[in-house]
C-alpha cells in the first residue's frame, strides 16, 4: 500500500519492510560484537518498541535478558514535553550493562529521563538503541549508541510508531501527508 488512512489522517509509504530488516540486522550486528561477554539486560520502551524488539532480539547472539519500562510523552502528533512513567523496571541492573530500546527519538526528552532514572540504579554502562532518530528535533544532549535510521522531522506511523494508538501493526513506516 502506497498510501494509507489512520484516523483522520492519509500517509504515504516512506520505508519498506525490506529497508526496515534490513537496519534492524545491520543494529544487532553491532550490539552482538560490542557486548559480547557483557550479558546485557534489553529494556524495551513500550508500546512503541516492541516491534523492533522483537525483530531485534531474533538476531541477538549473544546471552542476555530481556525487560520492558513505559514512559509517555505525546499526546495525538505533539509531543506534551512532560515525560510520565507508566511501568517501572522490576529488574536489578546494578553492575550490569543495559541496552535501552525505543522505537523513535525525536525530541530526546523521555530518553534523558530514561536514563538519568536508571543511572539511579548504578548500571555498569547504559547503552541506547533506537531504530529511528530525528535529528532535527533533537532538544537534549543524548548519546545514542545504536541509530537504525535517521528520518526526517515529520510525523510517521507504522512498525510499532501510532496516530494516537493506530497503526502500530503496520510493517511499513508511513510518513504524513501535509494538508
Amino acid at each position: 500500500m502506497e498510501f494509507i488512512q489512520v484516523k483522520d489522517k492519509t500517509f504515504k509509504i516512506s520505508v519498506s519492510s525490506e529497508e526496515i530488516q534490513n537496519a534492524v540486522g545491520v543494529v544487532a550486528n553491532q550490539i552482538n560484537d560490542e557486548l559480547k561477554g557483557e550479558n546485557p539486560i534489553f529494556l524495551g520502551v513500550l508500546n512503541g518498541c516492541f516491534m523492533f524488539m522483537s525483530d531485534l532480539m531474533k538476531q541477538i547472539n549473544i546471552p542476555c535478558e530481556v525487560s520492558f519500562i513505559k514512559f509517555s510523552s505525546y499526546s495525538g502528533t505533539e509531543t506534551t514535553g512532560k515525560v510520565k512513567q507508566l511501568i517501572g523496571l522490576n529488574e536489578n541492573i546494578e553492575g550490569r550493562s543495559v541496552v535501552i530500546v525505543e522505537d523513535i527519538v525525536d525530541t530526546g526528552i523521555t530518553m534523558k529521563n530514561l536514563i538519568e532514572t536508571l543511572q539511579e540504579k548504578k548500571p555498569k554502562q547504559i547503552k541506547v538503541a533506537t531504530f529511528l532518530q530525528k535529528p532535527n528535533a533533537l532538544k537534549c544532549d543524548v548519546t545514542l549508541d545504536y541509530v537504525a535510521m535517521k528520518i526526517p522531522n515529520e510525523f510517521i506511523v507504522g512498525y510499532g510508531l501510532d496516530y494516537d494508538g493506530f497503526g502500530r501493526n503496520l510493517n511499513e513506516i508511513y510518513t504524513i501527508i501535509k494538508e
